[in-house]
């Protein structure tokens, strides 16, 4: 027969496998290598940070704004990845006498997950040597990955789906064509990048056998799971947004006026809702899968529910 041969369930989870074992790194021999960060740079690129918006901030302080933006980056990815983690190995189970190679990605996928946290808990141990004191990030990651995990395995899936094709895309459209971020930075999320690139198939080849599992009120329901965690991922950027754009106003060296200040703190909740919700709700690759998985009444609920936010 002609035509090209469509790849089977099987064959994708060997392929990410194949994959993992080909480009896997590690974090002092091929990501740190001995470096620091350099702080006259930018750590996050403007179609991230949103600093475009800002022109009454001169160079330096621009580079300081995106400089706190980037260490709230990495902790957040290191905060979902507590979460990630664990279910991962949760839902390992269902392969445990059954698809071996399945199980092997999985196993790989949490493996990779803890050695992302334990870098993401390097890269803030060496940021806060070289910044002001006074960062805080506030979310707690075991709360809320207790909180995350406690919703259908449906909605968890489809968060993770979602971080995972937006993690792909801020590398490929912001971080990778910027020659003026920090080297350092910008190759922490290279690495990154490459092995969340295979965990976005396993996330998707997970999501839809659990899909095939349940019904019209099961599923429904699980939609409403999943604006409940679209809503509490905004309610900890509007805490942590709030709580960097107060650290930039006492550390950027000048007492600026209400006016900026208030728009410093916009632009710091516009850029975070961009980065983590924004992004990844309009990637083409998200919109497909869960376009595939549920009803246009459903779609219409959950644009209800993202509109005040991205708006």
């Amino acid at each position: 027969m002609g035509g090209l041969e469509v790849p089977t369930a099987s064959s994708r989870y060997a392929k990410a496998i194949e994959v993992s074992k080909r480009i896997r790194w590690d974090i002092d021999r091929d990501v740190i290598r001995g470096r620091s960060f350099d702080f006259a740079k930018k750590f996050l690129p403007d179609g991230l940070s949103k600093l475009a918006e800002l022109d009454f901030l001169n160079t330096e302080e621009k580079h300081v704004l995106s400089q706190i933006q980037g260490r709230t980056y990495a902790n957040i990815f290191g905060l979902v990845e507590r979460y990630i983690g664990a279910k991962m190995l949760e839902i390992s189970r269902d392969h445990w006498l059954g698809d071996q190679t399945a199980l092997e990605a999985l196993v790989r996928f949490t493996d990779e997950e803890l050695k992302h946290q334990e870098l993401f808990r390097r890269i803030e141990a060496m940021i806060a040597d070289d910044m002001p004191d006074g960062y805080s990030f506030m979310p707690l990651p075991n709360v809320v990955a207790g909180a995350v995990l406690s919703k259908s395995t449906w909605a968890v899936l489809a968060l993770t789906c979602h971080i995972e094709l937006f993690t792909q895309a801020h590398y490929r459209q912001s971080i990778e064509p910027d020659a003026e971020l920090s080297e350092l930075f910008k190759d922490i999320f290279l690495f990154h990048w490459k092995e969340e690139s295979q965990h976005a198939i396993l996330d998707e080849l997970e999501w839809r056998r659990e899909n095939a599992k349940l019904g019209h009120a099961e599923r429904d329901k699980s939609v409403t799971d999943l604006i409940d965690l679209v809503g509490a991922v905004d309610s900890i950027l509007q805490m942590q947004s709030g709580a960097d754009a107060e650290y930039f106003l006492r550390v950027c060296g000048r007492t600026l006026e209400p006016a900026q200040a208030d728009k410093v703190r916009a632009t710091m909740l516009k850029a975070y809702r961009w980065q983590y919700i924004g992004s990844g709700v309009q990637d083409p690759r998200f919109q497909k899968i869960l376009g595939s998985m549920i009803t246009e009444a459903q779609m219409l609920r959950i644009g209800t529910a993202l509109t005040p936010i991205l708006n």
